[in-house]
């Protein structure tokens, strides 16, 4: 027997009936554990039942029953005819084209502005930092619809009316990306920084190289944010824009919904290409945005 048999301990062997450990250490109960699951599968069914039963809509076809009893989830003979005639009827890829633009905008826009923001209210000393931060704060109080005449006015003086460029611009910087890129820039050991500027890094380099890179999960969050907030609005982009062509996505299938309302399977395919781009998004950026929630925990 070697030396290190001797002295490295035995492990004791787990019982069958040994009941499990949460991530904090305490026991629980295999009922308890059980109810868990249970509730786990009841919110899963809540959220994605919606989105599987209108997939499963705009798969059938003309011939089958939609509003039958028992309902059937799954369609006897799928087909994408259903999609092809919401191309047909509506100009669908123009305006997913347009929603793509505005979204990329704003995604852009939001992690530029609100890293940069986040950064300066985070780390950068000076008079009214408090204030300002307050300031976003309060931004975040204030409803949508108070605000949408004050912005179609100013819209309207700028000459931005009926432009793509008119409604990115009021959601440029989101007062809540901000303040989530402070906090993850907050978080961060201040001793990373101080050895960069030791080594005579300016703010823009300790910006760039070492405090930017640190945040990429809460820089995920703020894109996904970003691009499902542009994606799915619909008051703004219906005051400001006027011109069809133009239209984004969301108008487009309201134009849809309006025109085809006895036809289901059509509303259906339009829903699920309208939300296929986010589930896209969310796939490519989920590891990322898991991150993000223990941003900073890093040790310095």
């Amino acid at each position: 027997m070697s030396v290190l048999e001797k002295v490295r301990p035995e492990r004791p062997a787990a019982t069958a009936r040994e009941p499990r450990l949460t991530d904090d250490g305490r026991r629980v109960r295999p009922r308890e554990l059980l109810w868990r699951y249970l509730l786990l599968l009841a919110v899963l069914a809540l959220t994605t039942g919606p989105f599987l039963w209108q997939l499963a809509t705009s798969l059938k076809g003309p011939t089958e029953d939609i509003y039958g009893s028992p309902p059937r989830l799954l369609p006897a003979h799928p087909t994408l005819h259903n999609y092809a005639r919401v191309a047909d009827t509506i100009p669908v890829w123009d305006y997913a084209l347009n929603s793509l633009k505005v979204a990329a905008a704003n995604v852009v826009t939001n992690c530029v502005g609100s890293a940069l923001a986040g950064y300066a209210l985070a780390r950068l000393r000076y008079r009214g930092r408090r204030v300002t931060t307050l300031a976003f704060v309060l931004a975040m109080l204030v409803p949508v619809e108070g605000i949408v005449i004050a912005q179609f006015t100013t819209m309207r003086e700028l000459g931005l009316n009926n432009t793509l460029i008119g409604v990115v611009l009021p959601g440029a910087v989101g007062a809540m990306n901000v303040l989530l890129m402070r906090g993850a820039f907050r978080a961060l050991p201040y001793e990373i920084e101080e050895a960069a500027y030791v080594d005579g890094a300016n703010v823009w380099q300790r910006f760039l190289r070492v405090a930017l890179p640190s945040v990429k999960g809460t820089l995920a969050v703020v894109a996904i944010f970003a691009f499902m907030g542009a994606w799915d609005d619909f008051l703004w982009p219906l005051i400001v824009l006027s011109d069809p062509s133009k239209f984004t996505l969301t108008i487009g299938l309201n134009y849809l919904h309006g025109t085809f309302a006895n036809d289901e399977r059509l509303v259906a395919a339009g829903t699920v290409i309208a939300v296929a781009p986010l589930i896209a998004l969310f796939a490519c950026l989920q590891r990322y945005f898991f991150r993000g929630v223990g941003e900073g925990a890093v040790k310095g």
